[in-house]
This record gives structure tokens, C-alpha cells and sequence, in this order.
């Protein structure tokens, strides 16, 4: 029996842990793993006048507070790892090696976020080079943007709880933070490792809740900036909610991975195995649509069939699991019916399409129509399809064709496709000689069309979180009167 982690909301300085609790039942493990004492509409008010009174605090701390906070927050964590990795097993069903790589991306992150602290500044502005800007000086920086709302999805709670908080700390704002419900007690625990790394406690409030909680937040105009992660629907509920305010929108994918006639097919295969079923499949990137030149097309699909069924699957507590659970029964369900619907009109299943509760088979889809679920929708879990191509104009035209834009991968030694592809396929990222699924975390992340607005990585989020204040010097000048 695993213990149960109780976990409070942080409102206006102080753990609130009486009242109302949801259970949160780990996938796997089939027993209450955590209890998150929910947010009432009393908190959020509280929460939101906190954060307007805090504000003008956190953005009077120097930039080298701020990083030498982070920095020691990241270190603390690489002492933690396994608790951590523990945590995210138990809440989500996610296996201990994937819940470890994470960890160890949230200490960069938190790194990253502290480096980019130090650089925040601004620049003299040529106001010379025009005749009425002649014997004048312009100066600009960045400034803290306001109250930061950060709602993080399920799939990497911690990373992508550490990407929002971070910057926005970095930044220089005090940031409210509505964890996803099924993961509340990881993203309490990140939240009270910076607090002990030295956060001040103005910086950071949470709230865990559902939708309703959400929406109040995002609605509420003491909040400046609202970052959020998750489903496209959800995404533009909170957008409509939001309304003028600055809106950050990271929704998703269908990521394709396209593998070229001169690839090495064994390694396109293995790394899409080992990169299609991570997390059970259940990140944006996530391989799903694999697009394979017609003469490399049955190999392909035999030797990446071999990968997954080498999968190990199931305890995601054992450290040799590949492939743990799903986030619930209903999602693995989704998943296999979606599979069911592909072979019904003519596709071969070559691995898995089956479920044990939460957990899915690893499952490849070959050759399924093109408009499949498995190809238009995002199937967000553990099913790869894959699918042939004869020209590469085609290619980049299927690829194209989903209303989804966020990553791709190219397995080529073509320089001219490489650039082709860069230019023609409508995403924010293409990894070449690498699948969709591939991320460094202080590289600009984001998408086009459906997949959201705005690019995360703490460089790029900190650019967002703050404001641009410009100061003009009359009469005073450093270019000359001349």
C-alpha cells in the first residue's frame, strides 16, 4: 500500500488544507495516490487580490536574486530525483525511466530560467539616425509584465510546470499556478522545493481545481498573462475566457516523422519505437503519423513492429518499463477503438491494439486510410501509424494537411529535402535524422495553426512575460547635437 500524498492549495502566503479534497486514483496502481484540497471561489478571490498587492515585490528583486534562487532550487532537485520520478509513476502510470528524464529537465530547466535572469535588460535605441530624434536619447528595457497565470497539463507536469513558473519568477512576476487534477501532488512538491530553495513566497500561489477554477482565473483582469498547456479545445476556452489579455497557447499536435529511401531504416525504426510510445504516447510531439518512401515502406513497417513489440510493458515502478499506463481507462479505451476503426476500413494492426485497464498495448497501425482518426486527429497515446509516399512534394502536402503544426522529423542525408522541408512544412520545429519527438529545453518551442500561440523555452517565455517600457532623454543626448 503507497502511501497517500496530501497536498494543499498556497493562497496569500499560507497552505490552506481544510475543506473539500479530490482523490486522485493512480492508473496503475488502482488505489487513491494523492489528495489535492480544491480551490472555493473565497480562494480565488484572495488569490488574485495577493497577487495584485505582491507584484510590485517581486519585480523590485535584482535579476541575480532570482538566479541564484533557481540555481539552487535546480540543485536541491538532481538530490530528489527518485521521489520525484516515484511521484509521477504513481499520479500518472508514467514509467520511473521516463519520470527520471524529466526530472532532470526540470533541474535544466530551472538552470536555463536562471541564466536567461541575468541577461534581462534593454538597449540604447538610434534615435540620432532620424532628424527629430537629433539631440535626444531613447532607452528601453524589459519589465515584469504583471501576474502570470500558469495552467499545466498532466502529460509533463513538472517540466512544463518548471518552464512557466521559472521564467515568470525570472522575469520578475508573481505567478499563480492551477496544476492539472490529475497530477496535484508533483506539482506541490516542485512548488515547495523553490519555496525552500529561497522563492518568496509572494511569487507563487496554487490553486488546484478543474475548469471552473480555471476560467475565473483566466477572466480575472488582475491577471496580466495567462500560460497554458493542453488540449485545443480547453486552449480556446481559456483564450475566450482570457479575453485582452496577453494569451500563450501551447495545444497539441499530430506530429508526423518522414523516413526518406536513403535512411537507415533500422535506426528511423528504432528511434520512432523509442520515441512513439514514451509516455505511452501521451506528449504533443509523440511520433504518431510515420510517412515512409514506398520502397522502404514494408521494411520499415516489419522492422519497427520488432522495436515495439521489444517494448517492455506495464508496472511503471519498475525501473525496466518502457511503457507504463495511460492517464485512465477512458483514454486507453479512445485509443484502442480509434485502432479498431483503422483496421475496419482496411489497415493491419502488426502490434498490440488491445488494453489491460489503463495500460495500452503499444500498438502500430500500417497503412490505414487517410482519413483515419489515427491520421487527422491527435491520438495523444501509444499508437504509431504508418503510412507510404512516392514523391516528396506528396509528402509535404500530407504532412500539411492536418490542422496541427507543432513538430516534425526528417530521416534524410539530402541537404536540398532537409531545406525543403524546413521551408514547406507548416510546424515551429523540424528535427532531422531524429523524430518528431525531440526537445532541448532551452530551444525556442511552439507551433503553428491549432498547435497555439507563442513559443516556450525560458528565453522566449521571459520575452512574453515581460514588457517593453521605453524612457526618452529631451535634450539629452549621447549621439550628438550635429
Amino acid at each position: 500500500m503507497n502511501a497517500i500524498h496530501d497536498t494543499g492549495c498556497l493562497v496569500a502566503g499560507q497552505w490552506l488544507t481544510e475543506g473539500p479534497r479530490a482523490e486522485r486514483v493512480g492508473p496503475y496502481v488502482r488505489q487513491v495516490v494523492s489528495r489535492a484540497r480544491t480551490a472555493q471561489a473565497d480562494d480565488v478571490t484572495t488569490a488574485l487580490a495577493y497577487a495584485r498587492r505582491s507584484a510590485r515585490a517581486i519585480a523590485r528583486l535584482a535579476p541575480a536574486t532570482r538566479a541564484d534562487i533557481l540555481e539552487r532550487a535546480a540543485a536541491a532537485l538532481t538530490g530528489r530525483g527518485e521521489e520525484f520520478a516515484r511521484l509521477l509513476a504513481l499520479e500518472l502510470g508514467k514509467p520511473l525511466k521516463d519520470g527520471r528524464g524529466e526530472v532532470l529537465r526540470v533541474a535544466d530547466t530551472l538552470s536555463v530560467a536562471a541564466a536567461e535572469a541575468r541577461r534581462i535588460g534593454g538597449e540604447v535605441l538610434p534615435v540620432a539616425g532620424w532628424a527629430r530624434g537629433v539631440g535626444n536619447t531613447a532607452l528601453t528595457q524589459r519589465a515584469p509584465a504583471g501576474p502570470v497565470l500558469a495552467i499545466t497539463p498532466f502529460n509533463a507536469p513538472a517540466n512544463l510546470l518548471a518552464h512557466k513558473l521559472a521564467a515568470s519568477f525570472a522575469a520578475g512576476n508573481t505567478t499563480i499556478v492551477k496544476p492539472p487534477p490529475q497530477a496535484p501532488a508533483v506539482s506541490t512538491a516542485l512548488v515547495e522545493l523553490l519555496l525552500h530553495a529561497g522563492m518568496p513566497v509572494e511569487a507563487v500561489q496554487v490553486l488546484h481545481g478543474g475548469g471552473e477554477v480555471g476560467a475565473r482565473l483566466c477572466a480575472a483582469p488582475e491577471i496580466a498573462v495567462v500560460s497554458f498547456t493542453g488540449g485545443v479545445a480547453a486552449g480556446h476556452a481559456v483564450a475566450h475566457a482570457a479575453g485582452p489579455k496577453r494569451v500563450l497557447l501551447e495545444l497539441g499536435g499530430n506530429a508526423a516523422t518522414i523516413v526518406c529511401e536513403d535512411a537507415d531504416v533500422a535506426e528511423a525504426a528504432r528511434v520512432c519505437a523509442r520515441t512513439g510510445y514514451s509516455n505511452s504516447g501521451q506528449s504533443c510531439i509523440s511520433v504518431q503519423r510515420v510517412y515512409v518512401q514506398r520502397s522502404r515502406f514494408d521494411d520499415f513497417a516489419d522492422a519497427l513492429t520488432g522495436e515495439v513489440k521489444a517494448l517492455a510493458v506495464g508496472d511503471p515502478l519498475d525501473p525496466a518499463t518502457d511503457v507504463g499506463s495511460m492517464v485512465d481507462d477512458a483514454a486507453a479505451e479512445r485509443v484502442v477503438r480509434w485502432s479498431a476503426e483503422a483496421a475496419g476500413a482496411g489497415a493491419r494492426i502488426t502490434a498490440g491494439g488491445s488494453r489491460d485497464g489503463a495500460v495500452m498495448a503499444p500498438t502500430v497501425v500500417v497503412a490505414p486510410p487517410r482519413d483515419a482518426r489515427v491520421v487527422r486527429e491527435e491520438v495523444f497515446g501509444a499508437l504509431v501509424a504508418v503510412l507510404p509516399y512516392d514523391g516528396f512534394d506528396e509528402v509535404i502536402e500530407e504532412c500539411n494537411r492536418s490542422s496541427y503544426g507543432l513538430q516534425a522529423g526528417i530521416f534524410t542525408h539530402d541537404v536540398r529535402r532537409i531545406l525543403t522541408a524546413w521551408r514547406e512544412l507548416e510546424v515551429g520545429g523540424l528535427i532531422v535524422n531524429g523524430s518528431s519527438n525531440f526537445r532541448l529545453d532551452h530551444v525556442p518551442f511552439g507551433g503553428v495553426k491549432d498547435s497555439g500561440i507563442g513559443r516556450e523555452s525560458p528565453r522566449w517565455m521571459i520575452e512574453d512575460f515581460t514588457v517593453t517600457k521605453t524612457l526618452m532623454l529631451k535634450g539629452l543626448t549621447i549621439w550628438g547635437d550635429q
